[in-house]
C-alpha cells in the first residue's frame, strides 16, 4: 500500500532549540548511474533545455511501448538550476501531436531509488509501482504519458512547490524532443495525494513559471492544500505515519537549509531516526518512524513559531499562494479524510471560482484517502479526455 502524507511536513515545525548547531542537512547518497549527473555548464541553460535522452529498455507490462528518458534543466525551491529527469512512454505507432498526459506518481522517498524513473525498473516488491499496467488503458487509445520524478535530484519530499516546477519543465523538455512527435500535442496533468500536490503547484505555478505553455486541463485528487493546517490537524504526539512526517521536514530541509534546520533541532534519538530514512522508501520510513511524535524527537518539548521555520512552509502550501491555474481543473476528493484537511481544499476551490478558474470539483462518497483515489481517477480521465477533443469544460461552482 502506498500511504502518502507528504504535507505531514507541518510537523517538523520542532522547536527552534538555542546554541550552536550540532548536525547539518542530511542528503540521499549519490546516484551511481552517471545520467542523473549536473553537467558543468547547467547554468547556462534556461528552464526546460533538454540536458540529454537515452532510450530505456522496453517494459514487460508495456507491450509496443517506447520508453525515453529525459534529462532536463529545471529550478529549485529557491531559484537555483537543477537538473531533474522525467520518463517518457510512447505509443510506438504513435502520430504526432497525440495527447501528451504528465502524470505525477505518488514517491514516498528519500533516496535515488525511490524516485519513479528507478520504480519502472526495480524488482524489490516494496517499490513496484503495481498501477503501472491500468495505463496501458490510455497508451492504446494513443496517448504519451510524461512521469517526472518531482522529488527532483535532492529526493525532496515534502517540498511541494519543486514538484510543480519540475512538472512544467518536463513538459516542455518532451516538447522539445522530436522524435517523440508532442511538439504541439494537447497537454493534461494528474495526479493524487503528493502527485495531486505536483500537478495543483503545476497547474498554479503556470501562468508565471511557463506561461508559454498550453495546458487543455489539471485533474487532481486528495491534495493537501495548506501543510500549515496539516500541522495543527495532526497535533504533536504519537502517530503511525510519523515516519512520514520525518521524512517531509528532512525533504524541506534538502530545499532550504539555512531557513529550515531541523538536523540542528532533533536530539540524539531523532538524528538516529533521521539517518535510518535518509536513504530510505515508503515501507522502511513507516517503519522507522512509527509510534513516534515530534515531542520524541526534538530538542524541546515546545512547538516552534519561528517565522523563518513557518515561512518555508506557508511557502508550500498551496492555499497560501495568490497565482490560480490558468487551465481548467478537475479537483475530486474523500469528504472525510483521514490524511488530508478537506476545509483547505475547499477554501482553495472557492478562491479558484471566484477567480475565475473553470473548475469541476468532486467527492467520493467514502471515508478513505487511497480509496478516493481510486474512485475519482475514472471521471478525472475522461474529464481529461473531454479536455484534449476541445470540449467546452464543465463548471459547478454555483453548486456550493
Amino acid at each position: 500500500m502506498r500511504i502518502r502524507a507528504t504535507a505531514l511536513a507541518g510537523a517538523a515545525l520542532l522547536a527552534l532549540a538555542t546554541g550552536s548547531a550540532v548536525a547539518q542537512p542530511i542528503y540521499p547518497a549519490p546516484d551511481p548511474d552517471s545520467f542523473y549527473a549536473a553537467p558543468a555548464d547547467l547554468a547556462d541553460h534556461k528552464p526546460g533545455d533538454v540536458l540529454a535522452t537515452r532510450t530505456m529498455p522496453s517494459l514487460s507490462e508495456f507491450p509496443d511501448i517506447d520508453v525515453t528518458m529525459i534529462k532536463f534543466r529545471s529550478t529549485g525551491s529557491e531559484g537555483n538550476p537543477i537538473a531533474a529527469t522525467t520518463t517518457v512512454l510512447s505509443p510506438r505507432n504513435r502520430k504526432f501531436d497525440a495527447p501528451l498526459l504528465s502524470l505525477q506518481q505518488i514517491i514516498n522517498g528519500l533516496g535515488a531509488q525511490c524516485a519513479v524513473s528507478r520504480a519502472l525498473y526495480t524488482t524489490d516488491p516494496n517499490l513496484i509501482m503495481r498501477e503501472a499496467p491500468a495505463w496501458n488503458v490510455l497508451l492504446q487509445r494513443g496517448w504519451s504519458i510524461a512521469l517526472p520524478d518531482h522529488l527532483g535530484p535532492g529526493s525532496a519530499y515534502g517540498a511541494a512547490k519543486l514538484g510543480g516546477q519540475i512538472t512544467l519543465d518536463g513538459i516542455r523538455a518532451a516538447q522539445r524532443v522530436p522524435e517523440l512527435k508532442v511538439e504541439y500535442s494537447p497537454i493534461g496533468m494528474t495526479g493524487y495525494s503528493g502527485g495531486g500536490m505536483a500537478t495543483a503547484w503545476a497547474a498554479a505555478l503556470a501562468q508565471s513559471y511557463a506561461p508559454e505553455l498550453r495546458i487543455a486541463g489539471a485533474a487532481m485528487g486528495g491534495v493537501p492544500m495548506n501543510l500549515v493546517t496539516m500541522l495543527e490537524t495532526m497535533g504533536y504526539g504519537a502517530h503511525p505515519a510519523f515516519g512520514l512526517a520525518m521524512a517531509a521536514g528532512i525533504g524541506l530541509e534538502r530545499e532550504y537549509p539555512d531557513r529550515f534546520p531541523l538536523s540542528e533541532q532533533l536530539n540524539a534519538h531523532g538524528l538516529a531516526i533521521r539517518d535510518k530514512l535518509a536513504n530510505s522508501c515508503t515501507n522502511d520510513i513507516l517503519a522507522a518512524g512509527a509510534g513516534q511524535g515530534a515531542v520524541d524527537v526534538a530538542k524541546t518539548t515546545i512547538m516552534s513559531t519561528d517565522p523563518t521555520a513557518r515561512a518555508v512552509v506557508e511557502e508550500n502550501s498551496l492555499e497560501l499562494f495568490g497565482g490560480v491555474p490558468n487551465m481548467p481543473v478537475f479537483e475530486w476528493h474523500s469528504p472525510i479524510d483521514g490524511l488530508v484537511p478537506v476545509d483547505a481544499i475547499l477554501a482553495t476551490d472557492r478562491r479558484y471560482c471566484g477567480s475565475g478558474v473553470k473548475l469541476w470539483t468532486a467527492e467520493e462518497p467514502v471515508p478513505d484517502h487511497l480509496t478516493a483515489a481510486v474512485l475519482g481517477i475514472p471521471a478525472a480521465l475522461t474529464w481529461l479526455d473531454a479536455r484534449f477533443r476541445g470540449e467546452t469544460p464543465p463548471v459547478n461552482c454555483w453548486t456550493w
